[in-house]
């Protein structure tokens, strides 16, 4: 299982650092003016909906059930089952696709109603959307092509295939002259990715014997299990979603700039995010569901707990950098063109917001797994709903005085919640997450974290002394200052606190005491 995180985390980290390209050169031609905010938000429009139908609610009950039905019944009716599965996605797809495309003008007013008042910048996200939107329905596609790949241990093409999102964008932006505008090149470049991703995941699935072809859903006793979890799944992520909803009406609201600050500082967030977390969670589902279909639930605990104790260790360096160094993060990074000192200032800040909240997001899929890997999908309904509340209440209560700052710190504060939630109501059911290994690792990952982050600051006050005398690229070579004290620190602590030999015996997934 540890194997297949870092592959998975292998594939996130290169389409994270493509990411990180198309985002300098968005952040050199878009910048933070009005084409720039219509874009983030409709960009951020069918990616909520691809949130709560798609990767976020199907994925949770779709990847138990397939692997229950493979287990139980076998492979031919593990195929029937997902056949039957593409025929309703697609169906359902066309339907909303075809709403959302009519009644575009009305959703963006529901949504980002800020933009009412300010006719360019609203006309500009219609515009976008529509263009933008179809994008849901062929990642849905993606979403369960990939579900079955992850599902028969196959999980390269799915982690892979957010790469030709970012090279489709830098794509289209290099030849932004051949469009009527900036957005309009990011928003066909996001469209065009989605053929792109389904076309790799389709070629591996059929591969490897695993292609899927149209077929009637039959209502069976597993398809019934499979609806009743997805109803419970979509609230969850609805409930996640609205949180994010609301940072988009809200962010409207705002100033100009405020919208992209929080998408440069969001897209730094996902990195150890998408990478650590969702990599960790992308393998433990189908891992945990197995093994407890298969009546061993030591050995998903087991399996829960090694997920828990790698993603903290992973994550430590960019917890650590988020919060001491943001506005070296983002003044390394994106200060070009467009993109000024005051968009890097506000950006910063409200990475260091996002900071707070990087530990509860990291290892959120793996304190979910338990319920979703027994077919549970309603239990994280109440703790997510409930952060999503707690959520929304702090962003409209922050945003006058902190503006985007406080979305963002009401964002780390619903992960908090929704975690502590979590491993309260897993408690409770006998799902107990972690293990004596697991909280004997704990204090050696704290003072790795606090090492990393004394080194950082440092760094960042005596780094300049070094980087004066260039005459460019002083942020550049103050961010590759930081992180190469920061990294040295973070390997030499983790061989002498944690040791070589538990290491290896964690990519064994039998660790050795520390």
């Amino acid at each position: 299982m540890i194997r297949s995180i870092f592959s998975v985390g292998g594939w996130t980290l290169l389409s994270r650092l493509t990411g990180f390209v198309r985002d300098i050169v968005m952040a050199a031609i878009l910048g933070a003016g009005p084409v720039a905010d219509a874009f983030y938000i409709a960009f951020r429009l069918p990616n909520h909906f691809r949130s709560i139908f798609a990767e976020g609610a199907f994925n949770t009950a779709f990847v138990p059930a397939y692997a229950r039905v493979k287990t139980v019944e076998g492979e031919a009716n593990a195929r029937r089952f997902a056949d039957g599965i593409l025929t309703a996605v697609v169906l359902v797809q066309l339907a909303i696709l075809a709403l959302a495309l009519v009644a575009t003008d009305w959703v963006v007013r529901i949504l980002a109603p800020g933009l009412v008042d300010d006719p360019e910048r609203f006309a500009l996200t219609v515009d976008f959307t529509r263009i933008t939107f179809p994008y849901l329905g062929l990642i849905a596609v993606v979403t369960l092509v990939g579900g079955v790949l992850n599902a028969n241990d196959r999980f390269w093409a799915a982690a892979a295939a957010s790469i030709l999102l970012n090279v489709a964008m830098v794509g289209t932006l290099s030849a932004v002259g051949l469009f009527p505008s900036a957005g309009d090149a990011a928003a066909w470049g996001v469209l065009i990715s989605g053929f792109l991703q389904l076309g790799l995941l389709v070629w591996d699935a059929q591969t490897h014997g695993l292609g899927l072809r149209f077929g009637r859903p039959r209502l069976d006793p597993e398809m019934r299990r499979f609806l009743l979890a997805l109803g419970p799944a979509i609230i969850g992520s609805a409930g996640t979603q609205l949180a994010i909803f609301a940072d988009t009406i809200i962010a409207s609201y705002l100033p100009q700039g405020a919208i992209a600050a929080l998408f440069y500082a969001d897209r730094i967030n996902q990195l150890p995010i998408g990478v650590v977390g969702i990599a960790a969670g992308i393998v433990l589902l189908p891992e945990m569901s197995k093994r407890i279909a298969a009546g061993d639930v030591d050995g998903a605990r087991h399996a829960q707990a090694r997920a828990i104790e790698l993603t903290i260790l992973l994550v430590l360096p960019f917890l650590a950098a988020a919060l001491v160094i943001p506005e070296i993060i983002m003044r390394g990074l994106f200060l070009r063109g467009a993109f000024t000192d005051e968009a890097a200032t506000a950006a910063g800040a409200t990475l260091a917001a996002y900071g707070i909240g990087l530990l509860p997001f990291v290892v959120m899929r793996a304190f979910m797994s338990p319920f979703y890997a027994r077919g549970d999908t309603r239990t994280p309904v109440m703790a997510t709903l409930g952060a999503a509340a707690v959520n929304i209440a702090l962003k409209i209560w922050l945003m006058h005085d902190l503006q985007q700052v406080g979305l963002a710190l009401a964002t780390s504060a619903g992960g908090w919640i929704t975690v502590l939630v979590l491993a309260f109501l897993a408690h409770r059911r006998g799902y107990e997450c972690g293990d004596a290994a697991l909280a004997r690792v704990l204090p050696r990952l704290a003072m790795i974290a606090l090492a990393i982050a004394v080194t950082l600051y440092v760094t960042g006050i005596y780094g300049p002394i070094l980087t004066y005398r260039l005459t460019r690229g002083q942020d550049i070579a103050l961010l590759a200052l930081c992180i190469a004290a920061g990294g040295a620190v973070y390997v030499g602590l983790t061989g002498v606190l944690i040791g070589p030999g538990y290491l290896k015996g964690l990519l064994r997934a039998r660790p050795t005491r520390p």
